[in-house]
């Protein structure tokens, strides 16, 4: 049902008329200190492909390549962080395989369920829906700002709770109010995904800066130009594609650049849907943002 043909965030293989398998993969090497958080965030991400396509993931397999020199009290704890995060999801580790590397990497293959007529897409979008964001911004430069060292003990708290929430309650609202069209925001940033989500859906996004939720020290690195390679890799690639009204600095705009890991769902929801979807989101506990539209032509502008 989907593989090569789009930018999507799985694979999907219809076996039956109730079930289809959604299938992804996804490593990294560390972007916080701790290894067990190492883990949970690395984990966490691997399954937000498979909540980003609607699905339940049920089943991962360890990949990890690392250092034959590093401690055995730190490759079990980037396992440890890694299992458990799949135990609060409800998935099942079955195993893996390691490979050496001088550097750390670990991540998921992981599998889950969806129903053929559930599942998400980045194609779905349509004009006059509006668009919600389930996590904030700035995860790409408070990690490059610990990795530099200069990171405050409380901001590297905050990011590491929002990095390690899994997006499971975002994608059971997106399956109770029948979304169908959404994707996940990480390494090519909120503009890079929105453009591509945008494209494959044939409309244009309209994004609002001022609306758009960011971790409270998101500006304060930004403004010291702490940002991860990826980010202006992303500005180079998609800036062509994305229209800013005037008065939005190029730091702000470098934060909509900016490379996140484990980040929310992006999700084109009906209008008419749109304050029941709120409601029971409060209900669920799960955060969520308006932070634009959905519109008829091509391409993605943000406004103040």
């Amino acid at each position: 049902m989907v593989g090569l043909d789009g930018p999507d965030d799985a694979a999907v293989w219809r076996l039956d008329g109730e079930r289809a398998l959604v299938v992804t993969t996804d490593f990294f090497t560390p972007v916080v200190d701790s290894p067990y958080e190492y883990g949970a965030i690395a984990a966490a991400n691997s399954l937000s492909d498979i909540y980003a396509m609607g699905g339940q993931p049920f089943l991962a397999l360890n990949i990890a390549a690392l250092p034959p020199d590093l401690p055995i009290e730190i490759s079990s704890e980037i396992l440890r962080g890694g299992a458990e995060k799949c135990r609060e999801a409800g998935v099942v580790v079955a195993g893996g395989h390691t490979i050496q590397d001088k550097e750390p990497k670990f991540g998921l293959v992981a599998l889950g369920f969806v129903h053929p007529q559930k599942m998400m897409t980045k194609g779905g979008a349509k004009p006059g829906d509006m668009l919600l964001l389930t996590k904030p911004l700035g995860f790409g430069v408070t990690t490059t700002a610990l990795k530099r060292g200069v990171a405050a003990p409380e901001d590297v708290s905050e990011v590491i709770g929002w990095m390690s929430r899994l997006n499971a309650k975002a994608a059971q609202l997106t399956n109770e109010f029948g979304v169908r069209a959404g994707t996940d925001i990480t390494g090519f940033s909120l503009l890079g995904h929105g453009w591509e989500m945008a494209r494959a859906s044939g409309v244009r996004f309209r994004l609002e800066f001022s609306r758009i939720p960011f971790i409270s020290c998101a500006r304060k690195y930004a403004e010291q130009w702490i940002f991860p390679g990826g980010s202006a890799d992303n500005r180079l690639f998609y800036g062509e594609h994305v229209h800013f009204n005037a008065g939005i600095s190029e730091v702000e705009q470098m934060l909509l650049f900016d490379a996140q890991t484990s980040g929310g769902l992006l999700l084109s929801v009906p209008v008419g849907k749109l304050s029941t979807f709120e409601q029971r989101a409060a209900e669920l506990g799960q955060p969520v943002w308006v932070i634009g539209d959905v519109a008829e032509g091509a391409g993605l502008t943000v406004v103040r």
